[in-house]
């Protein structure tokens, strides 16, 4: 229903408004609505925020987006985490009408002091609503004025259009006809939800010894923990563990996912369950539960969290075939049916059938016992493997469950698959999202896709930027070598306020199982992949340098600990590509980004920044041309204008890979050594 003053299509709005649109404490972001009425009096909007437990903040007014549109907006932040809501409130605006008719009567001499005696009523009840000690003093003044004879006519109206009384009006308006949107839900999660360094390893090759000729020995959760110690150095906040549960082994995969294993082949993490145990168990190679908690302090110790995957499929020796058959699908023959996505055939999985005469519950009742088992045992981040391949009513009930008691518990969907699937899953409480960042290489593909990200889907889906995966290694990284991981690692660590890597990025490897294929050879799916890191890094030839300054910057700039505050910049080159990301809260920081997408050669571009995207106001600027900026990965200072020269080779010194800028005028105050992680 349409109020007395119009507020129409306000945003943020997910499915019209029947799911909360999310944002995380402390975050920014803009609340618009459409707002007129009829004839040409004034009118003015506000948004009301109100907490979990329904109190209402400070009103923040909104200002017309652009003039003629009828679009208003305004930016709010939550600062705490729990189901707020946002109201949009229009009003007819008396004083404002005033002002613009008063501006053009009296200096035409058309009813004078009819119009400062209505000038002067207005003003005498705003005053009424305007606080003692907020400046309802000023107002006051503005009536004595416009009443005021004895002075010249011009003179009584300035009195009442000071810059004074317009803040203090701006503050505390007189507001009439005042109609209200329908409140919209907003879902505010903890920052991890939104910002987070990820790095993935796979426990049984940390510590494991394979020598040719002999039985492999796995690594242990207990050797994978000493690893734990780099991961930290290294700046990332979230360790991911891929299954670490007992495998089956009817149909177990062997090396490079050949169809028969060996004896001593380990096959896949991923066809869960064997007689030892399902999802509720630990790999007897890895260890135990109480290897599992040692696991998990350990990282705890050293400010990392863990998240495990959670893979909803068995292996044909799962305790679930047994113990449930009617929650698997039956093929003509009595067999059970396998997983396909033909051509491909995964014998060594079995799919739940949601769809099966009383399986539905059972499967939602187990899939929370699971998830709150691992719970308990410290984990409070599930990486879900091909949630697209389950219902998506399934997600929302669990997730649900899961969150009504749990709000920090935060699900990662890796769905790699259509754009309707991935943004519903988003919408129906997935924290986070995989993308398909990996496959936008191109300025004119990643510019497309993030302005995608950072607009309209970023009120509910958020980003995850994995250079790699066990299962992704894209040809641009096949191709271009140690300058292609590192313009990459860049890309993700300032594009996205949470990236990750996959073990292996930052010794570049980059051997593909065959051309054309994404998988790579020896893939680590299936079979014990140890690495020799202290070789790698004495010799000096990681990306761990680079990736640790990514990291550090990531914690010191809030700007690159948000998404919506992205934006592009023109360069006249298309293997050159620049963008900045700009916040004021919890203080002033921007950070802008130039780098050469080409890992083969030097690439020279003009870059034509928007001043105002960095968030540079004529203050600030004080009427300089220029203005100094710090390369934070050289350490080098630069001053740049609205129009620059770049000059980028390939990073093949990793440092060197791109343009890392920090902004930081004269004029513009405050700054953090450090954030704490999240």
């Amino acid at each position: 229903m349409i109020g007395r003053i119009p507020v129409l299509d306000v945003q943020p709005s997910v499915d019209c408004g029947r799911r909360p649109a999310k944002a995380v404490a402390g975050e920014t972001f803009q609340v618009s609505a459409t707002v007129f009425r009829e004839g040409h009096d004034a009118v003015g909007a506000n948004v009301v925020l109100r907490d979990p437990a329904g109190r209402s903040g400070p009103w923040t007014p909104l200002r017309e987006l652009a003039p003629g549109t009828d679009r208003w907006g305004a930016e709010v932040t939550p600062d705490a985490e729990g189901r707020w809501t946002y109201t949009v409130e229009a009003w007819s605006d008396p004083v404002g009408t005033w002002r613009h008719h008063a501006k053009i009567k009296i200096p035409a001499g058309i009813d004078t002091e009819l119009t400062l005696e209505e000038g002067a009523a207005l003003h005498e009840r705003a005053a009424a609503g305007v606080p003692k000690n907020a400046g309802r003093p000023v107002v006051l003044e503005a009536v004595d004025a416009l009443r005021d004879t004895s002075r010249p006519v011009a003179t009584r109206l300035a009195g009442a259009l000071t810059p004074e009384v317009t803040a203090v009006l701006d503050r505390y308006p007189l507001r009439e006809l005042v109609s209200a949107s329908r409140a919209m839900g907003l879902q505010v999660e903890r920052p991890r939800a939104l910002f987070g360094s990820w790095y993935e390893l796979f426990p049984r090759s940390e510590g494991a010894v394979v020598r040719e000729g002999e039985p492999p020995v796995s690594g242990t959760l207990r050797t994978a923990a000493q690893r734990l110690d780099a991961v930290a150095a290294m700046g990332f906040d979230v360790v991911y563990l891929p299954p670490v549960h007992p495998i089956g082994d009817s149909y177990r995969k062997g090396p490079n996912n050949a169809l028969t294993a060996g004896p001593y082949d380990v096959g896949c993490p991923w066809a869960i369950g064997s007689s030892a145990g399902g999802h509720d168990a630990v790999h007897p190679d890895l260890g135990t539960l109480e290897d599992f908690d040692h696991f998990v302090a350990k990282a705890r110790s050293l400010r990392l969290e863990v998240a495990l995957d959670f893979a909803l499929q068995c292996s044909p020796d799962h305790p679930w075939v047994k113990e449930h058959p009617d929650w698997f699908h039956h093929r003509a023959d009595g067999s059970i049916a396998y997983a396909e996505n033909p051509p491909k055939k995964y014998q060594d999985i079995y799919p739940l059938a949601f769809d099966a005469e009383g399986a539905y519950r059972g499967i939602v009742r187990e899939t929370l016992r699971v998830l709150r088992f691992w719970m308990d045992h410290g984990v409070r981040i599930f990486r879900v493997d091909n949630p697209h391949t389950k219902p998506v009513v399934f997600w929302e009930k669990v997730i649900a469950d899961i969150n009504r008691a749990d709000p920090d518990v935060i699900f990662l969907a890796e769905a790699f698959t259509r754009p309707a699937m991935m943004h519903t899953l988003a919408k129906v409480g997935f924290q986070q999202s995989y993308t398909y960042f990996t496959w936008r290489n191109s300025k004119e593909e990643l510019t497309g896709y993030l302005n995608e990200l950072a607009g309209e889907s970023a009120a509910y889906m958020r980003p995850n930027f994995f250079v790699n995966t066990p299962d992704i290694l894209h040809a641009y990284l096949q191709e271009g070598g140690r300058p292609a991981f590192a313009a990459r690692a860049v890309l993700a660590a300032t594009l996205s306020p949470s990236w990750g890597v996959y073990s292996g990025y930052e010794l570049c490897e980059n051997t593909p199982l065959r051309p054309g294929s994404e998988e790579y050879l020896d893939s680590e799916k299936y079979a014990l992949r140890p690495r020799d890191w202290a070789a790698a890094e004495h010799a000096g030839t990681t990306l761990t340098p680079l990736i640790t300054a990514l990291n550090r910057l990531r914690r010191r700039h809030p700007a690159l600990q948000r998404l919506r505050p992205l934006r592009f910049h023109h360069t006249d080159n298309d293997h050159v590509i620049a963008y900045s990301k700009h916040c004021d809260t919890p203080y002033a920081d921007t950070v802008l980004v130039v780098v050469n997408l080409d890992p083969h050669h030097t690439h020279e571009a003009t870059v034509s920044l928007d001043i105002a995207a960095l968030g540079l106001t004529a203050a600030q600027m004080s009427g300089a041309e220029s203005f100094p900026v710090r390369d934070e990965l050289t350490g080098e200072t630069y001053h740049w204008g609205r129009v620059n020269y770049v000059r980028l080779a390939p990073g093949g010194d990793s440092l060197a890979a791109a343009h890392i800028f920090t902004l930081r005028p004269s004029s513009q105050t405050g700054g953090s050594p450090d954030h704490d992680r999240q």
